[in-house]
């Protein structure tokens, strides 16, 4: 039986070929980001749009380098629980203090008017989720960034390629953080990038490329200097070559996402599901379900590959919290991501809609 995976990653003779490349070159790092990372960071600029592009070696890294920036030791930063554990992690590393607020039950992204509510004299960042690559209400957070005088911060690692308001995500808020993980819309090996869009982005830039290798700066020829501490953060040379290829393909392969989502938003007869936005990157496609467990191992069973994005932040041992999210803690136990890659093949796509159908009463 062919097994149909939740994610997976579309290779060329292209992709093959410059990877192969740049292993034979035998240079495959640079801590100051020179040759194909460097060249990397300027086309994924260029394509968002952003001031400023620095590029890591994962998204986790990303977040917490651009958390780095803001000085948020003992202040709240706001963001959902609905996300990856790193969306949290960032905020700790960096001795801020996470807070935890409820989602829209229509996109599963941050909700605005609990945001509002959940602001404090403490509070200092607004930290959201593009969740499965649906844009945020971004207008409005970013009005209350400015009525309130707090800093942006995007994790965009589900919406590389997402547009907002004509433009790519990575091109509005303060700092907007991608991942490229091999389940990702533009996958690495591993990999992760930072973009800048606001004031002092060339100060910012300069500081980011230190604190990713180690805090080194100042470096001419063999010399350099350490001016503050930082981390092994660079992106490797092979993960950048294949990211140069992948960047290609990328509107390409969004449209063959976009394309899924639209059936499975007209054709899935579910209670809940991700709704189709033409703005989005489709990382993954959400559905609920009641009766989960029994409904992932019947798909199972057919050899469909689902998952639970996620088991929200707020439920953790390590950020446990009384705080009452009635919107995160129902998805969690009822959300089921379903494949929406480009690899899938219509009657994959066909399988997929029926058994879903099928199970999910």
């Amino acid at each position: 039986m062919k097994k149909i995976k939740l994610f997976d990653i579309k290779l060329d003779k292209k992709d093959l070929d410059i990877a192969l490349k740049t292993i034979k070159s035998k240079f495959w790092a640079s801590g100051a980001g020179a040759g194909i990372v460097g060249q990397f960071e300027s086309e994924f600029q260029k394509y968002v749009g952003s001031n400023s592009s620095i590029a890591v070696n994962s998204g986790t890294a990303a977040l917490h380098l651009a958390l780095s920036l803001f000085n948020i030791k003992n202040k709240e930063v706001i963001l959902p629980s609905l996300s990856f554990v790193s969306t949290a992690h960032a905020v700790v590393y960096n001795g801020g203090i996470p807070k935890f607020v409820d989602v829209d039950p229509n996109t599963m992204c941050i909700d605005p008017k609990e945001v509002q509510k959940s602001i404090t004299h403490k509070t200092k960042l607004i930290l959201p989720v593009h969740f499965g690559g649906t844009p945020c209400d971004l207008t409005s957070l970013v009005e209350i960034c400015d009525k309130n005088s707090l800093f942006l911060v995007e994790d965009a690692a589900h919406a590389v390629g997402a547009d907002y308001n004509n433009k790519k995500i990575g091109s509005h808020g303060h700092a907007v953080c991608f991942s490229f993980h091999p389940s990702k819309n533009l996958p690495m090996p591993s990999g992760g990038l930072i973009t800048l869009n606001k004031t002092n982005s060339n100060e910012s830039e300069i500081k980011l490329k230190s604190l990713r290798w180690c805090g080194i700066s100042n470096r001419k020829d063999t010399y350099y200097d350490v001016d503050e501490i930082g981390w092994n953060y660079y992106m490797n040379e092979i993960s950048a070559s294949l990211g140069l290829c992948q960047l290609l393909k990328l509107e390409k392969n969004n449209l063959k996402r976009k394309k899924i989502a639209k059936r499975y938003s007209k054709e899935l007869d579910v209670e809940s599901k991700m709704p189709y936005d033409h703005n989005s990157s489709y990382h993954f496609f959400w559905i609920l379900i009641k009766n989960r467990t029994e409904f992932m191992m019947n798909m199972k069973k057919h050899g469909i590959e689902v998952g639970t994005h996620y088991r929200p932040i707020h439920s953790f041992n390590l950020y446990r919290t009384k705080n009452v999210l009635k919107v995160t803690e129902k998805v969690g136990n009822q959300i089921v991501t379903i494949p929406c890659h480009q690899n899938l093949k219509q009657n994959d796509i066909d399988k997929i809609i029926r058994l879903v159908n099928k199970y999910s009463k």
